[in-house]
């Protein structure tokens, strides 16, 4: 499932677990995730939260989009590489938009993955 495949879909439980992982739970039951498997020379994490989880919870998402980056913003001491993901989460009850930041010397992804939960 990409991320933009959450539009029409209802969720019960948001949860964001430390600074680099965000659990979607559907009225379907099943669970995505948005993460970052960690690797040696960079880091990549929740940066920012714009709006309340709770918008997101009890009805349809209108709008699930994903947009990112590399341009490195003044004042940003990158490493080597950096990437900027963005991840807008809009319903009637509000809107959440979700920042991860990415550095690493350039070998490493910085990418921010979206799975479902296997249990």
């Amino acid at each position: 499932m990409n991320f933009s495949d959450l539009q029409g879909k209802t969720c019960v439980k948001v949860e964001q677990k430390g600074e680099d992982e965000i659990h979607f739970t559907l009225d379907d039951g099943r669970t995505f995730m948005l993460h970052h498997y960690q690797d040696c020379c960079e880091i990549v994490i929740v940066e920012e939260v714009a709006g309340d989880y709770a918008n997101l919870v009890g009805v349809p998402i209108l709008l699930a989009e994903e947009a990112s980056s590399t341009d490195c913003p003044e004042g940003s001491e990158a490493i080597d590489s950096d990437t900027w993901t963005f991840y807008k989460l809009r319903t009637i009850k509000g809107s959440v938009e979700i920042r991860w930041h990415g550095v690493s010397n350039g070998y490493y992804s910085e990418s921010v993955d979206f799975d479902e939960v296997k249990s």
